[in-house]
């Protein structure tokens, strides 16, 4: 039986077996979900770009993307035959080079992030992957600062990975940039387990179940909630 929990209105499994059967079948499914995100981060291989790339977010204290993320960004945006691809929060541009794998030869990625620093680390692993300069327009600044001034309907993908606290502006933001069959997509929204967790949660998780919520209701978006890396919310625009 399916019954409406408490957080986000979303559903809550419920049961009728005894405890001890209940607790038997989470050890269970919890094994058997684990076991499979570890294959899922395994089964696409990373090259020396990307792993050098990763080795630099780390040292700057940075999230990057897990491979299965980055591979289902990658799939997204040659789903979508991506030419323009906007991206908040370049990182050391892990989630870049999948980005840009996906996309078309002659697509070119916009990325936004607020520290420059962290964007030059970008530029040289994407030229280590073997794209040209020309396929990214790197762009420093807060994105709320930015995006503001990119052009109406000229994006495919929006790939959001910036402030979670800014993630409902974000959204406004990408319904604005797609064009009428893009896609968004929002990293982290898993929070750690946070957002489903009953307790008290920081004002970050609530704006993330703000935008849970946001985009399941949206007569505009078609969602779909991927359970990679930390949580990938991914909607079309209609």
């Amino acid at each position: 039986m399916i019954t409406t929990g408490p957080i986000c209105g979303f559903p809550t499994p419920t049961d009728t077996v005894t405890p001890r059967q209940r607790r038997g079948q989470e050890r269970v499914i919890t094994g058997n979900r684990q076991t499979s995100w570890a294959f899922s981060d395994a089964y696409v291989a990373e090259d020396d770009a990307l792993l050098w790339a990763r080795d630099r977010a780390r040292e700057a204290g940075l999230r990057s993307v897990t491979p299965g993320t980055g591979s289902a960004l990658g799939l997204l945006a040659a789903a979508v035959d991506a030419k323009a691809v906007a991206e908040i929060g370049t990182g050391c541009g892990v989630s870049g080079i999948h980005l840009l794998h996906g996309m078309r030869p002659d697509g070119v990625l916009t990325t936004v992030d607020p520290e420059p620093e962290h964007q030059q680390f970008a530029r040289q692993a994407f030229r280590a992957a073997g794209f040209a300069s020309n396929r990214a327009r790197f762009i420093p600044g807060r994105a709320l600062d930015v995006l503001p001034r990119l052009a109406d309907a000229g994006y495919d993908l929006v790939f959001c990975d910036g402030d979670r606290l800014e993630y409902l502006d974000y959204l406004a933001e990408s319904l604005r940039l797609l064009r009428p069959g893009g896609l968004v997509a929002f990293e982290g929204v898993f929070g750690a387990g946070r957002t489903i967790d009953s307790g008290p949660q920081p004002t970050e998780v609530l704006r993330v179940r703000e935008l849970l919520r946001a985009v399941r209701e949206s007569q505009e978006l078609l969602p779909s909630l991927l359970p990679v890396g930390d949580g990938l919310l991914c909607a079309v625009k209609r």
